[in-house]
């Protein structure tokens, strides 16, 4: 039996014009690592100039080349902000990114960062789905940025999956 034109299925999801974003995809896929000063502090708690740049200078930052750093310090106690300048400089030819803070901090910064680099014109007056279901947990700023970012050039900016989206937007 041969099919005609009419008996074809039609998938109107691959026919509507619709571009999907993953979040998830944008982001530096890179390692993430939770660096502790602490352990280059004297007692753990005061921190000796000439101690933590001896700690600075004998430290192998080469373990973390195109991986993600969050330096902080699990104690309470006084670190000056130039402390976190040094690691920063440290490990800035090596690592992807670091900042100062916890990993949900870092993962914010991953996620701004890329959807910085977006080029909102390449969306002009398209509908946009930005795909709800990750692998991993997604920070829930990173929704809001990329809306920030699409919102005033976009047709349309609706959150989920094609077969099943909320609408968030549409131009008037």
């Amino acid at each position: 039996m041969e099919l005609q034109e009419t008996d074809l299925i039609e998938n109107k999801i691959a026919n509507s014009g619709l571009v999907t974003i993953d979040l998830e995809l944008l982001c530096h896929a890179g390692e993430r690592i939770l660096f502790d000063i602490k352990n280059w502090l004297f007692r753990e708690m005061i921190l000796k100039e000439k101690d933590f740049r001896a700690c600075i200078k004998t430290h192998d930052w080469t373990q973390y080349q195109n991986k993600n750093i969050a330096f902080y310090c699990s104690n309470d106690a006084i670190v000056p902000t130039w402390a976190y300048m040094l690691l920063a400089a440290a490990v800035q030819q090596y690592a992807n990114l670091c900042v100062f803070g916890n990993l949900q901090q870092l993962e914010i910064t991953l996620y701004n960062d890329a959807i910085a680099q977006i080029n909102a014109n390449d969306y002009t007056d398209k509908r946009i789905i930005i795909k709800g279901c990750s692998h991993n947990e997604m920070p829930v700023s990173a929704y809001v940025a990329i809306s920030n970012k699409l919102l005033p050039v976009v047709k349309s900016l609706m959150y989920g999956e094609a077969c099943s989206n909320v609408p968030i937007y549409k131009k008037k």
